[in-house]
């Protein structure tokens, strides 16, 4: 019974990702190709650092960078612990998919489940919105990283659906937990409560 339950979600996370890839457009891949790659975001990056700054100051913001450092690197060594435990290939990889998937040359290899874009994302979006939303209200729209930064990886056919919603989730989780620990810390160090 189990066994079916698992295979009928898998079987429809394949048909959701074969119909969502194939809505794509060789007008839209280089855009695509060009979103999933994390070292074209470093402009995000430097805005939030300056916010981070205009927060907090210098002192309180090398304290922050040095938390987003371990939170980084949390998430993605149990992205790899997850990936490595299921052993989930990517969709791109698997041969009884390659004829329903658009090809792109871009073919990572590793595990698919759950995303790290998706999972990293959101749990850095979430921790950044946390920390900054007492000073700036827009910094809601953020969410809008994740959400198209975990897309890309759908449209290029190297995640399921189901690898970038689990990945969101874990990223919510992760980023308020990092967020809690972060409060604790920042008190304990500066005695001052962070709003």
């Amino acid at each position: 019974m189990e066994n079916n339950f698992l295979d009928t979600i898998t079987s429809k996370d394949a048909e959701l990702l074969i119909f969502l890839n194939n809505l794509g457009n060789e007008k839209w891949d280089s855009f695509w190709l060009t979103i999933t790659n994390q070292f074209n975001w470093i402009p995000l990056f430097v805005i939030i650092l300056i916010l981070i700054y205009w927060r907090f100051g210098i002192k309180k913001t090398v304290f922050a960078l040095l938390f987003i450092t371990l939170l980084v690197a949390f998430s993605d060594q149990f992205t790899n612990l997850v990936k490595n435990t299921t052993s989930r290939l990517r969709p791109c990889n698997t041969l009884e998919l390659q004829e329903y998937l658009r090809q792109f040359k871009y073919k990572p290899r590793g595990y698919s489940f759950w995303s790290g874009h998706a999972s990293l994302s959101t749990t850095f979006s979430v921790f950044i919105i946390l920390l900054l939303r007492s000073k700036f209200k827009y910094i809601y729209f953020l969410l809008l990283f994740p959400i198209v930064f975990g897309y890309s990886r759908v449209y290029l056919g190297v995640h399921y659906p189901g690898d970038i919603t689990v990945g969101y989730i874990s990223g919510i989780v992760f980023g308020t937990l990092f967020y809690k620990l972060f409060q604790f810390l920042y008190h304990k160090t500066f005695k001052e409560t962070l709003v």
